[in-house]
């Protein structure tokens, strides 16, 4: 009778909701139960004398399995969560135990195996995580897990020596939306404000909502210099600001809305989570206070350095459209003495600040876009001059280099462009030579090498700018088609004092005779440094022992002594 009980007791425990199956010593399965074939699709008949590992899922590798019969052979049994894999295909979440069995005389018989699909399990867990971190109306995180993510972001910050920044956004009159058209429409508002926010920052930047309608975004990893941390948050806040200044559709309302935003920076744990939300929040009335729609940084000193970049930036654009902006010259210089081509250098004569410096204001421009509206200018200058050149016998064999950004020569459209400026302005492409900085080999080296080759085959030549000063890989160079190497000044200017700048010197330019490259070298400002580099067999020079940089005037009369005869 105590075997019979034991009997039914088993089988009751066998037939359970949880899959259950028994290998033996070789792992092979001899028996599985009706819920073993529930769960996995595999039938007695199908799953019997198959391995354990039937069930194994790809998301697992190798190492995870045997870790896991490590264990059951160390200590007898092994338990925890993993996925498993249906005879379909699919894989579901399980929690599986593995017992070892062993006979009176310790010697391993079988294997008993018992797992439960914790699909459902998993669901509610993940729907009690989303209404405890996540903000319900719109899927954005709450107040709890941003103040996580921050607490984690200032530990981030201190270990890097970045910094981040903390932008509070609050919607201008959004009471009166709620007061005139409803709570409906305002929660509509709200989900659509949400999405252009979380649509409008990095992938690793934070887009969360407080409650009502105020948001914060959490921008992660920004530059060590506070000056340029503040500047990339100040043009974050502006696409953010310009977003959401779009019109709305609320459910047939066309509506229009505006926000205010604060910033403060943060870099380790200098600042407290609370002080600064108090501070974007400050920051966010000031920028309120100020007409709303609109951003203010909660340092002042801060808001000091940004508004006056936001100033150059706004002057810039203006420069733009009052053509205030020209271009000078610098002569280059072959071993004879004979100018052979000029580089063109942008100038900015603006009437009240005089000349700014290009350190001032190119750098902005790279990183506001600008440079784009500029570079064109620039290109379009240079080829009417080379037009106006090519009529007079001095001038009309000298070739013009033009620096090319690189975000410039990524536009999709660069090629077509510069080859219909050429043919409306009736440039010789022979006489345009577009020099190219390294960064461009940093970022697909195969686009960079068609649109190269493109402008090549119309006559375009290029020079590689500021060779050896950053990312230079040879495997890279070789298949460039460069016409020119351009020995970067800073390896010139203590050329005859530091034996390393001389080393280098000398490698560029054999590496330039190697790879039938010219090569011509920039910043020369002594005789010493001319006969150096010509002992070594450069090919050209250019700086200010020859001329510092010249109005195209100046440059025509200093080449009337300097240019041979046309033959």
């Amino acid at each position: 009778r105590q075997a019979e009980t034991d009997l039914r007791v088993s089988a009751a425990v066998f037939n359970a909701q949880e899959g259950m199956g028994v290998a033996d010593a070789s792992r092979n399965l001899l028996r599985v139960n009706p819920a073993f074939s529930r769960i996995t699709g595999y039938s007695a008949e199908e799953a019997v004398g198959m391995p354990v590992g039937l069930l194994r899922s790809s998301l697992h590798d190798d190492a995870f399995y045997t870790a896991i019969w490590g264990t059951v052979a160390e200590r007898g049994s092994w338990q925890g969560e993993l996925w498993g894999q249906r005879k379909d295909g699919s894989v579901f979440p399980c929690w599986m135990s593995l017992t070892a069995v062993r006979g009176g005389d310790g010697v391993l018989t079988h294997f008993v195996g018992m797992f439960a699909d914790i699909t459902a399990r998993r669901a509610a867990e993940d729907e009690i995580n989303t209404l405890a971190f996540y903000d319900p109306l719109t899927r954005l995180p709450n107040r709890r897990l941003l103040m996580d993510r921050l607490r984690q972001s200032l530990a981030a910050t201190a270990r890097a020596g970045r910094h981040g920044a903390l932008q509070f956004i609050d919607l201008d009159n959004f009471k009166t939306l709620n007061d005139t058209l409803g709570h409906d429409l305002g929660d509509l508002l709200l989900q659509q404000v949400a999405l252009r926010l979380s649509n409008h920052v990095r992938e690793g930047d934070t887009v969360a909502r407080l409650g009502g309608d105020e948001f914060v975004v959490m921008l992660d990893d920004l530059s060590e210099q506070r000056d340029d941390a503040a500047s990339q948050a100040r043009l974050t806040g502006e696409k953010i600001l310009a977003e959401l200044n779009q019109p709305y559709q609320l459910a047939g309302h066309d509506y229009h809305s505006t926000a205010s935003i604060g910033v403060a920076l943060y870099s380790g744990h200098a600042e407290s989570i609370d002080d600064l939300l108090k501070q974007a929040d400050l920051a966010m009335y000031q920028a309120k206070g100020a007409g709303r729609n609109t951003l203010r940084f909660f340092d002042p000193e801060m808001q000091a350095v940004v508004s006056a970049r936001a100033a150059l930036e706004t002057e810039i654009r203006t420069g733009l459209a009052r053509e205030q902006f020209t271009l000078h010259f610098q002569p280059q210089l072959d071993r004879d003495g004979q100018v052979t081509g000029a580089e063109a250098l942008l100038r900015w004569p603006h009437p009240e600040r005089g000349m700014v410096s290009p350190a001032a204001f190119i750098p902005l421009a790279e990183e506001s876009g600008l440079i784009l509206p500029l570079g064109a200018w620039v290109l379009e200058t240079a080829c009417k001059i080379l037009v106006d050149w090519s009529s007079k016998p001095h001038m009309e064999r000298l070739s013009m280099s033009v620096n090319v950004s690189a975000r410039q020569f990524r536009q999709q459209d660069f090629v077509s462009d510069v080859l219909a400026l050429l043919q409306y302005t009736g440039a010789r492409p022979a006489r345009l030579k577009l020099e190219l900085t390294e960064s461009l080999l940093v970022h697909d080296i195969e686009e960079t090498i068609v649109k190269m080759t493109a402008l090549q085959r119309s006559g375009v030549t290029f020079s590689l700018d500021d060779f050896g000063t950053g990312y230079s890989s040879l495997a890279y160079l070789k298949r460039l088609p460069l016409d020119q190497l351009k020995i970067d000044q800073s390896f010139v200017h203590d050329l005859m004092t530091d034996p390393n700048d001389a080393a280098i010197a000398g490698t560029v330019i054999a590496l330039g005779r190697s790879l039938r490259l010219a090569v011509i070298a920039e910043g020369v400002e002594t005789e010493e440094q001319r006969d150096f580099l010509a002992g070594l067999g450069c090919d050209g020079y250019q700086g200010y022992l020859f001329g510092r940089p010249m109005t195209v005037e100046q440059l025509e009369d200093f080449c009337a002594g300097h240019v041979a005869p046309t033959p």
